[in-house]
């Protein structure tokens, strides 16, 4: 066999671990009259595989025991051999040997270039911390650094960190030959470009395979870009729920909005947006305005906690609606102790409203004052009120009231005091009965500013006029009252007594007069009405008589044919008769007493009316069908008496000719007498009968000649003789004439009854009713 030299170009055959690689080797023999004899492989001058034409059947190929399995003789397409799963140490020169029969033999040195891939790249951040999809959070505005290490790799791989496909950093494979390569990528100047990028970090080193790579997503906190006030009620009320919206945008995770005003925080409720990325947020904010807040700044501020100096604000002036507060005070150089009647007072009223009071009222003991300079009572400007000369009638409550479109502000009131002498708190003389050697107490009470601090008594008689010992009377100066206890020795001691009293302001004008008289029994009630009669009450009401000028109380004593039914007293002539029973003849008997005794009786009777019993559905059912055939023979009755007319007046127009005329009786008088019923009218308890005189006002006491000497008392003793006084604050009263006992009178000799409408005012009942009977 001839052998010819070892070929001196080398093919490069590559080929990654785990992977195959075909060898070539030409067997082709160069003359046509040839044919291929043996295949023999070697590594490093090894045999490790061979191929014998001459050997039939598998045969025919040996491999080395490192390469069985892997490597195999193939001689289509191309002729050569064929290695799988390559392994890094199977990286060598090989050669292959090929003989033929004639023509000598051939070499080829074939380099089988075995590639270790790199590792994945792994991505840290630069704390050291592996990132496996994402990284971060960063900060927007910041700086973050990725690094990504690659381990391994033959030849030395190449590092890139691509942004798609773009090349941000590259490590060649030349560069930093190590077992570990790193490629840091720094990001300065963090902007919402960043977030959710995507950045990818691939290491090669050979095109027979993809590069590894490995990708990570960038995740950054965001600052809020804007905040905004966007619900600007305005103008807000106190005392009134009011709702104001914050909303902000852009930060992610979505910002913190928190209320201040005047530096405290308020709480509110906040709404983050449900759709993703949309980085909104928005506050509402429920509270009650108060009457500080107006004119204060209201902030909604928006803030992330990840960032610092990061807050951004939203600022609304406040105008809050508030009912006004007014303030009255006294005007300037006045004092409140030292107003005297006759001076002039001024007040002025301080008001806080929003918007500002429209109209100020000025009020006295709650009645509105108006603007009458010629009475003294001047309004200027609304907020300022002059009183000209004023009197003790005007001292008390004074309160100035402000309004505006929120509602009236009332003030606090101010109480004026007027300085003014003592005056009685009774105009009218009072009469006071005293017996002969019994203490009796008069009480003397006036009404004075300041309260009067000396009293003064005074005795006229007809021996003249005596001061009083102040050792018998006591002072209560709070009360402005004085106590004398006198005790009459004898006629002399009656007459007029008389005290003054002095204050600050001076000794009393006019004094307050008692008259002493000798203490007596009372005289009988008058005109006694009996008003709203029922099956089972009354009421009663009769005019007191003189008193004996002593403490008098007014009996009622009901009496029925079995006994006694009610007795009732009362410090006056009113009684409220209860329980009387239904359908009875009562007997009253009214009297007054007092300590000296009990006055003549006034004695009359009065019927109580029947009770009715329930109405049942059969009796009303009867007295419908009653009703029912009343109305129609009614009608049945006047269609008769209309045919018999009609037949009349044409009987009467045919005989009209036949018809004499009588002459007419002038100046005929005719009498037509009324129908009397003094039964009805003397069974009636609301009428009231009529009495001879009238008088011209309560009875007068009796003169002290009369009353010393005894007396049969003249008063009435029964309803029909009792005297109807008149009563003088009413121009509106009627008075009645006498009646004798059976309601009748007689005129031009004739019986005739007469009822008359009696309207009768009595100040003893509250609110001045009237009774017309």
């Amino acid at each position: 066999v001839v052998t010819s030299p070892v070929a001196a170009t080398v093919t490069r055959v590559p080929a990654i671990v785990g992977g195959e690689a075909d060898m070539p080797c030409d067997i082709r023999p160069p003359m046509h009259n040839d044919s291929l004899l043996l295949v023999v492989w070697y590594r490093d001058d090894n045999p490790v595989y061979s191929y014998d034409t001459r050997v039939p059947g598998p045969s025919a190929h040996w491999v080395d025991e490192a390469y069985n399995g892997r490597a195999h003789w193939h001689s289509k397409p191309t002729a050569g051999l064929r290695m799988h799963e390559i392994k890094s140490r199977d990286r060598a020169i090989y050669r292959c040997r090929v003989d033929f029969h004639v023509s000598p033999t051939r070499n080829y040195k074939i380099a089988l270039d075995v590639i270790e891939l790199p590792s994945k790249p792994v991505i840290f951040d630069e704390y050291g911390k592996e990132l496996s999809n994402t990284a971060g959070p960063y900060h927007e505005g910041g700086e973050f650094k990725l690094i990504c290490s690659v381990k391994g790799g033959y030849p030395t791989p190449r590092i890139q960190w691509l942004q798609g496909d773009s090349v941000l950093a590259t490590l060649s494979a030349g560069e930093h030959s190590a077992p570990t390569r790193s490629l840091t990528l720094v990001i300065r100047n963090a902007t919402r470009a960043h977030l959710g990028a995507l950045y990818t970090c691939t290491a090669d080193n050979t095109l027979l395979a993809s590069p590894q790579k490995t990708t990570v997503k960038v995740d950054l906190f965001l600052k809020p870009l804007a905040v905004e006030i966007i619900s600007r009620e305005q103008p807000l009320s106190v005392g009134r729920k009011s709702e104001l919206w914050c909303k902000t945008t852009g930060a992610r995770p979505p910002a913190t909005i928190t209320w201040w005003l005047g530096g405290k925080k308020i709480d509110a409720i906040t709404k983050e947006s449900g759709i993703q990325d949309v980085n909104e947020t928005e506050s509402l904010l429920q509270w009650m305005p108060s009457k500080e807040h107006n004119g204060q700044v209201l902030t909604c501020r928006a803030e992330h906690s990840n960032f610092n100096h990061s807050s951004i604000e939203s600022k609304l002036p406040l105008n809050v609606y508030y009912m006004p507060e007014a303030t009255i005070h006294l005007g300037a150089k006045m004092n409140p102790n030292d107003i005297e009647e006759g001076d002039d007072v001024y007040f002025g009223c301080k008001v806080d409203a929003n918007p500002p009071a429209y109209k100020v009222v000025w009020e006295h003991n709650g009645v509105l004052l108006q603007h009458n300079p010629a009475n003294g009572v001047i309004v200027t400007g609304n907020t300022n009120l002059a009183l000209r000369n004023v009197s003790r009638l005007q001292a008390g409550l004074y309160t100035c009231t402000a309004s505006n479109v929120e509602g009236d502000g009332k003030s606090p009131h101010l109480h004026m005091q007027v300085v003014y002498r003592p005056l009685c708190q009774r105009k009218e003389m009072k009469i006071i009965g005293a017996a002969l050697q019994e203490p009796t107490t008069v009480t003397c009470e006036v009404d004075a500013f300041p309260p009067p601090d000396t009293f003064e008594w005074t005795l006229n008689n007809s021996a003249g006029s005596i001061k009083v010992d102040p050792d018998r009377f006591t002072i209560e100066a709070k009360e402005g009252k004085s106590l004398l206890t006198y005790t009459p020795v004898s006629d002399v001691d009656y007459g007029t007594l008389s005290c003054r009293a002095t204050n600050l302001a001076g000794q009393q004008v006019a004094p307050c007069v008692y008259t002493l008289l000798p203490a007596t029994r009372p005289d009988p009630p008058t005109n006694c009405t009996v008003y709203n009669l029922t099956d089972d009450s009354l009421d009663l009401i009769c005019l007191p008589g003189y008193e004996g000028g002593l403490q008098c109380v007014y009996v009622v004593e009901v009496w029925a044919a079995e006994g006694l039914v009610v007795n009732a007293s009362n410090g006056g002539a009113l009684w409220n008769l209860r329980r009387l029973g239904s359908n009875r003849q009562l007997r009253l008997i009214v009297y007054a007493a007092n300590a000296r005794g009990r006055s003549e009786h006034v004695t009359f009777t009065v019927e109580t009316a029947v009770r009715l019993a329930p109405r049942t559905e059969p009796q009303e059912a009867w007295e419908v069908n009653w009703a029912l055939g009343v109305f129609l023979g009614a009608a049945l009755t006047i269609a008769f008496v209309l045919c018999l007319a009609l037949i009349a007046s044409r009987i009467r127009h045919r005989s009209r000719d036949y018809e004499v005329t009588l002459p007419s009786i002038k100046n005929q008088k005719v009498i037509v007498q009324k129908r009397n019923s003094p039964q009805a009218d003397d069974k009636n308890p609301d009428l009231i009968p009529l009495s001879k005189g009238v008088t011209e006002g309560p009875p007068d006491p009796p003169l002290y000649s009369a009353i010393a000497q005894p007396k049969n008392s003249n008063s009435a003793h029964s309803l029909q003789r009792t005297q109807t006084p008149v009563t003088p604050i009413s121009s509106h009263a009627h008075y009645t004439d006498m009646q004798n006992d059976t309601g009748r009178s007689m005129i031009n000799g004739a019986m005739r009854s007469h009822r008359e409408i009696v309207t009768t005012r009595t100040p003893l009942l509250a609110a001045h009713q009237e009774s017309c009977v």
